[in-house]
C-alpha cells in the first residue's frame, strides 16, 4: 500500500541533486519521483541513473508541477521537495509524522523559533519581510481562530491528497503555495508548522523574481477576498 509520495521538483538542478541525493531519506517514503520541466543540464539523466522515476512537465510553472505531482502520486500524503539547497531533506520524516497525526497541511516554517531564513544576517530582508506581510494579511482575513500560520508561502510542505483535491488550486507559478495556505484556512483544515533551517542555494537559478511574483501574490490574495468562503 502506497501511503507517502515524495515529489522532487526540478528544473536544471543537477548541482543540487548531486549534493542532495545521499541526504534524501528515500527509505522513509513509499514512492518517489521527479517532476521535471525541460532540464538541459543533466538533471533527468542523473535521476534515471539512480533509478528515480521522472515525470515530464510540458508547461512551465511551479503550480503546474504541483498539479502534475498530485495527478501522478499514488500516496495519501504528498511531500513536495526542491533539491536546490534551501530545503533540508532531514525534515521529510518530520512532515510525514505530522501528516500521519491527522494534519491536512504541514508547512516547514522559516519564521518559527529555532528556524533559520536564508536572509538571516542580512540588513535588508526583502523576501522575508514580504512573506511576513502577506502571511499577516492571510491570517487576519482568513484564519478563523486557528493557530497563527507563520510561513504561508514556503513551498516546502506536505499535504494529504484528499485535501489537495478539495482546495481546487488554480493559481499560477509560485503563488500556488500562498493560495493553498489561504484556501486551507478558508476550509478550516488542520494546518501545522515546524521550524526548518533554510540553507544557501546550490547551483541553478531561482525563477521566483521578486516584483512579478509579488504582484501575483497581490492578485490572488485579492481574488480570494472576492471569491469569499
Amino acid at each position: 500500500m502506497v501511503r507517502t509520495s515524495l515529489i522532487i521538483l526540478t528544473r536544471n538542478e543537477v548541482s543540487g541533486m548531486k549534493a542532495m541525493l545521499s541526504r534524501i531519506p528515500f527509505t522513509t517514503v513509499d514512492e518517489y519521483f521527479l517532476v521535471d520541466y525541460r532540464s538541459t543540464d543533466g538533471t533527468v539523466e542523473l535521476a534515471r541513473k539512480h533509478k528515480i522515476p521522472v515525470v515530464a512537465q510540458r508547461h512551465p510553472g511551479r503550480a503546474e508541477a504541483f498539479r502534475i505531482a498530485a495527478d501522478n502520486a499514488r500516496g495519501n500524503y504528498l511531500i513536495f521537495f526542491s533539491p536546490d539547497g534551501n530545503e533540508d531533506p532531514s525534515d521529510i520524516p518530520k512532515i510525514i509524522r505530522l501528516l500521519k497525526k491527522g494534519n491536512d497541511l504541514v508547512i516547514a516554517s522559516r519564521f518559527l523559533p529555532g528556524s533559520r531564513n536564508e536572509e538571516d544576517g542580512q540588513t535588508f530582508k526583502w523576501r522575508a519581510w514580504a512573506n511576513m506581510g502577506f502571511t499577516l494579511l492571510a491570517n487576519l482575513l482568513f484564519n478563523r481562530g486557528r493557530p497563527y500560520v507563520t510561513d504561508s508561502i514556503n513551498g516546502y510542505r506536505g499535504i494529504t491528497k484528499s485535501a489537495f483535491g478539495k482546495l481546487g488550486l488554480d493559481a499560477q507559478g509560485f503563488a500556488v503555495e500562498f493560495q493553498m495556505t489561504i484556501r486551507a484556512m478558508k476550509a478550516e483544515l488542520a494546518i501545522t508548522e515546524f521550524p526548518t533551517l533554510e540553507g544557501p542555494r546550490i547551483g541553478g537559478q531561482s525563477t521566483s523574481y521578486a516584483v512579478p511574483t509579488g504582484l501575483k501574490f497581490v492578485y490572488y490574495f485579492l481574488r480570494e477576498i472576492f471569491i469569499g468562503v
